[in-house]
């Protein structure tokens, strides 16, 4: 396989039409048979892809170039879902506003051409996959929990259903009831992620106000966290940020070894 293809693997994976913002091709490579996959990879990883012999590195973290530029667009895939979840449009867009300002702000800080330039002096074909596969992720933790619930169940419920996944079993971390109790309704539950990062206060906020009952993010920030509280509306529940990612990762990783591609992984959560 070539970069292009191991890119266009993960969009078909994901249902995705075309490349979103913070993935991309650093350094295109063809004749691919053996890769580093870290879901964090950068210098030090691109230099033990070469002691190991490796074809191509793949991240899933964005690490420069135009994916740490544009990164915020990708924060807008927050609105079809929350439409897709029964939020009017306005609604939904003022709630990802102030959140994708900021993310545009904070990229613009970021040395975007660091490990780019690394991996060209190295020769190494370099990529990172970011928003396909936690699209993956995303679907496969909203069916393991709409095909376990029912009208009745309990956030607990929800968590339980959760850990029947192999990648939040095998994690050091543990999924975590942040708002709301065990023995709360579930209601209606989003898993809200797939959008770059989590959407904070305002989204989960949001979901709350037009009856979500139960919100799944893969990590929030203390002080949203604090917000939320303070409002005590809703269940929030966090399943963990390396973990979440490796659920979208691994199905990535087995289609390529069905490839014949041998895959080093770095970072990932065994699933």
């Amino acid at each position: 396989m070539n970069t292009e293809e191991i890119m266009e693997l993960s969009l078909q994976l994901a249902g995705l039409a075309e490349v979103p913002e913070d993935s991309t091709i650093y350094i295109g490579g063809d004749k691919i048979r053996k890769v580093l996959f870290g879901t964090d990879a950068g210098a030090p990883e691109l230099l033990l892809a070469k002691q190991l012999g490796c074809d191509a590195v793949i991240a899933h973290h964005p690490q420069g170039g135009m994916a740490v530029v544009n990164f915020h667009q990708v924060f807008k895939r927050h609105i079809q879902q929350m439409v897709a979840a029964g939020i009017p449009l306005e609604e939904a867009e003022r709630a990802v506003r102030k959140k994708l300002e900021q993310l545009e702000v904070q990229m613009h800080i970021r040395n975007y051409g660091h490990v780019v330039d690394f991996a060209e002096l190295l020769k190494m074909p370099y990529m990172n996959i970011h928003t396909p596969l936690d699209e993956v992720g995303r679907r496969r933790m909203s069916e393991q929990i709409h095909s376990r619930i029912r009208e009745d169940s309990t956030v607990q419920d929800v968590v339980s259903a959760l850990k029947q996944l192999a990648e939040f079993r095998n994690a050091v971390t543990e999924i975590k009831i942040r708002l709301g109790k065990a023995e709360n309704p579930a209601g209606k539950v989003v898993v809200s992620h797939g959008a770059g990062t989590n959407g904070g206060y305002e989204i989960a906020r949001t979901y709350f106000k037009h009856g979500i009952g139960t919100v799944v993010y893969i990590h929030i920030s203390p002080g949203d966290l604090e917000k939320l509280k303070a409002e005590n509306r809703g269940n929030l529940i966090v399943t963990g940020h390396i973990a979440s990612d490796s659920v979208g990762i691994n199905p990535f990783i087995h289609e390529l070894e069905k490839r014949n591609i041998s895959v080093t992984k770095m970072g990932v959560v065994s699933g």
